[in-house]
């Protein structure tokens, strides 16, 4: 009993401890609010689909289910954590990439915390998205609703894509995998990045730009810091709703805007591109870079902020296409917050 009346009040004297004996890191978040939203979608009709007889759980009787009838679908879900004293000006919108959901930035595949608490610590109040058709956001039936079949990615398909390795060096046995000799991805955590690898449509950008808007429409002014296939979403929602995107920040974004789009409404909307490396010699990345950096110079012809980190030019070798996730993540996130500084974006 004395000894866990000792760890109690030793663990009372660690909380009680004033925030500036404690490292910067470890202190504790004074938060507000936790909680979640659905945002967007619509209700679709099904019909002349037959009946079906189901057994939903072992030993219950069958029971017959019309697929028919109306249902909610195309909403995005979102999760919030709001600070008491937020430093920010403006909440932090964090979007995924293709075949990914909102786990991309909780926590890194190696256990390290990921770039919610990064951004959480620096001051912002964080939202972590699902895009319409992932994670808790869900998926409709197809092809009645969703036009297409889902795309799902082998364990395979992003060593080289995401530039990891080359792409011949992904084996199935760990041990005869061949990365990169700079990588700052975890590759022993490999396996456990690809548990988050969920189904994708490649035909719902639509649905998806909607939510993203429907989003913005609700809880901006806000900030943007998007990834890969989530970085022509953020670029299209700053142009749709330039008033309340005060920046967008672009984690390797693999799309944006058309040449024919107008620039001009983002001209007080300052835009941040960030890169990794091994591209020079990967010509899918090479093409990708050359139309974002078509797109920047249609901002900055405008009148507008577009800047790029890229991290081999500041002398920092081996980030992968996951960033977020490489073991130099915090300085990344330190960088980009930096830049945010920079932009007033901070009280």
């Amino acid at each position: 009993m004395r000894r866990i009346l000792t760890a109690a009040l030793l663990g009372a004297a660690s909380l009680a401890m004033p925030l500036a004996a404690q490292p910067a890191g470890n202190r504790p978040l004074e938060i507000r609010e936790i909680g979640s939203l659905h945002v967007g979608g619509r209700v679709a009709e099904i019909t002349g689909l037959p009946e079906q007889e189901i057994v939903f759980s072992p030993g219950a009787p069958p029971l017959r289910v019309n697929p028919n009838g109306h249902f909610q679908v195309e909403q995005m879900y979102a999760q919030y954590v709001r600070l008491a004293s937020p430093r920010a000006r403006w909440p932090l919108i964090l979007a995924h990439g293709g075949g990914l959901s909102g786990v991309t930035y909780e926590t890194t595949p190696d256990g390290r915390p990921g770039w919610q608490m990064a951004f959480l610590r620096a001051g912002h109040d964080v939202y972590v998205t699902d895009a319409m058709e992932r994670g808790r956001s869900g998926w409709a039936r197809f092809p009645q609703i969703l036009a297409g079949e889902p795309v799902f990615r082998s364990m395979g398909e992003g060593w080289g894509l995401f530039r990891v390795g080359p792409a011949d060096g992904w084996n199935l046995e760990a041990s005869q995998r061949r990365a990169f000799p700079e990588t700052r991805f975890p590759v022993a955590a490999w396996n456990q990045f690809m548990m988050q690898a969920v189904p994708r449509w490649v035909t719902t950008d639509r649905q998806v730009q909607a939510a993203y808007d429907a989003l913005v429409q609700r809880i901006c002014p806000c900030v943007m810091l998007v990834h890969s296939q989530g970085g022509n979403f953020g670029f299209t929602a700053a142009l749709n709703a330039p008033g309340l995107v005060k920046a967008v920040i672009a984690v390797e974004p693999s799309g944006a805007p058309p040449a024919t789009a107008d620039a001009a409404p983002l001209r007080e909307v300052p835009h941040l591109v960030v890169w990794g490396d091994y591209m020079s010699d990967n010509p899918f990345w090479q093409r990708i870079r050359g139309n974002i950096e078509r797109w920047q110079g249609q901002i900055r012809a405008a009148g507008g902020v577009a800047e790029t980190l890229d991290m081999p030019a500041e002398g920092v070798r081996g980030n992968s296409h996951m960033i977020m996730m490489d073991d130099n993540s915090d300085d990344v996130a330190a960088r980009i917050q930096a830049w945010m500084e920079r932009q007033g974006l901070m009280r």
